[in-house]
């Protein structure tokens, strides 16, 4: 992911400014035109019967799996943890008491309990398998599964395919890629990335700012950028980062300029007792966001819970500084992720649009079945929870299961590669489907053979 406004790409988003709105990825957008979305359509890429849209909830920092949806009440102390299950409005469900809202909502999603992935334990990796079906190797970085959606259906009413809010992940600790991208599909499909967060009173979507390096250009703020383009000729032929630009410009300037779009972003349209019951926090609020986004017509939405897992209280729960204690989950976290998440799905089946947009909430593994000397629980990517409402899938049911100290998947494994075929098949994209990649070198969009959760399907 980069920058128009930077002389290099940016790859983290710590420190970023206002004036760093703008990705490349937003004037990539529109990048399908037409002849291509029908050849596509004519090769069974995609179904065009089948236009669900997605709201990913990338739960960044990893939720502790007993101590939210898969809670192991008759194990020891040190395993089962400080919170309690309670029961949810489906008979034989429970999830834990951090979760009150959610517990009523039960009927309305299913919980897939037993993830898992054999590659390394740290965040980076998590993210990048739970994001794109894959794990980078080999220099290879797999596009996100938004980035496919836009490539493969493009975008509708005006608006961008693909947003991802508040701020791409940044530092986790890993140095490397996250798997938020469109990788090797090119920039063209990239996010448009918000940058800014969607609690504060005034969020407005920016005006498009030229770039540095054609701010020697004298710019009236009104007039296009199309002009500054043609007056720096040069630039624009070397550079084959700015060239992208120029070939996605039009269609850019169409979707900020368009009151759809633009709309969308106006929260203060909303009654503030919605505002409220989002929470009117960072995440609430952008939940209530990619309603809005959803309601208008974007394909694809990706939350990131948090930023980073350092110095600031996320679901990563190692216990002692400069991670959170497991505490967190009942006094901030837990209320958090409820309100947002239930007022989300609440939302979405009042409108009549939660049987077409499928809400997955995930993290990039589990933690460790037994507490660590400093309270909190670490890393385990053998076995974890997800959840994954509307989409036209199965609610009110439970997918998989784990040992007695949800250490290990006991019943119906569930890799990250199925995750994301899941995810692919609700959407309407053809599992079997290659896309060109590094050299021309075909691709498939997820491992040859995976098959999606079919108890979910």
């Amino acid at each position: 992911m980069f920058r128009l406004d930077a002389d290099k790409p940016v790859h983290f988003c710590d420190g970023l400014t206002r004036r760093d709105f703008l990705h490349a990825g937003s004037l990539g957008v529109l990048g399908l035109i037409l002849p291509d979305l029908f050849t596509l359509r004519t090769l069974g890429a995609v179904n065009p019967r089948k236009d669900v849209n997605c709201i990913l909830l990338m739960l960044v920092g990893a939720p502790s799996q007993l101590d939210t949806w898969d809670m192991k009440p008759d194990a020891p102390a040190e395993i089962r943890g400080p919170y309690k299950p309670i029961p949810t409005n489906v008979p034989g469900i429970q999830i834990s008491e951090i979760l009150p809202r959610m517990a009523k909502l039960a009927d309305k999603y299913a919980l897939v309990r037993s993830v898992y992935h054999n590659a390394a334990a740290v965040h980076d990796t998590g993210h990048q398998m739970m994001q794109t079906g894959w794990l980078f190797q080999g220099g290879i970085e797999y596009p996100n599964i938004g980035c496919v959606l836009a490539k493969l259906k493009g975008p509708k009413g005006g608006v961008p395919p693909y947003v991802l809010m508040p701020h791409p992940i940044g530092n986790t600790g890993g140095n490397m890629p996250h798997g938020q991208t469109a990788g090797y599909l090119g920039k063209t499909y990239d996010p448009f990335v918000l940058n800014s967060d969607p609690s504060v009173p005034d969020l407005k979507v920016p005006d498009i700012l030229p770039p540095d390096y054609i701010a020697a250009v004298r710019v009236d703020h009104r007039r296009s950028w199309r002009s500054a383009i043609d007056q720096s000729v040069s630039y624009f032929e070397s550079n084959q980062d700015a060239r992208l630009m120029n070939a996605t410009f039009s269609q850019a300037y169409t979707l900020m300029s368009s009151a759809k779009a633009r709309e969308a972003f106006e929260l203060r349209q909303e009654p503030d007792a919605v505002r409220q019951r989002y929470g009117k926090n960072r995440f609430g609020q952008a939940c209530l966001l990619a309603r809005r986004l959803i309601e208008r017509d974007v394909r694809f939405v990706t939350i990131n819970m948090f930023e980073t897992v350092f110095n600031e209280i996320t679901w990563d729960i190692h216990g002692s500084a400069p991670f959170s204690p497991i505490s967190a989950y009942r006094d901030l976290l837990g209320p958090m992720f409820d309100n947002a998440y239930s007022s989300l799905v609440e939302d979405l089946q009042q409108r009549g649009l939660l049987e077409t947009t499928l809400v997955l909430a995930m993290g990039e593994f589990g933690r460790t079945p037994k507490i660590n000397p400093a309270g909190g629980r670490d890393h385990w990517p053998q076995c974890w929870s997800i959840v994954m409402a509307g989409g036209g899938l199965k609610g009110g049911q439970v997918v998989g299961a784990s040992d007695e100290i949800a250490a290990t998947p006991q019943d119906r494994p569930v890799n990250p590669a199925e995750v994301a075929a899941t995810v692919y098949y609700l959407l309407g994209i053809n599992l079997q489907l290659e896309l060109p990649g590094p050299q021309g070198r075909p691709l498939p969009v997820v491992a040859r053979g995976t098959q999606p959760i079919m108890e979910l399907v």
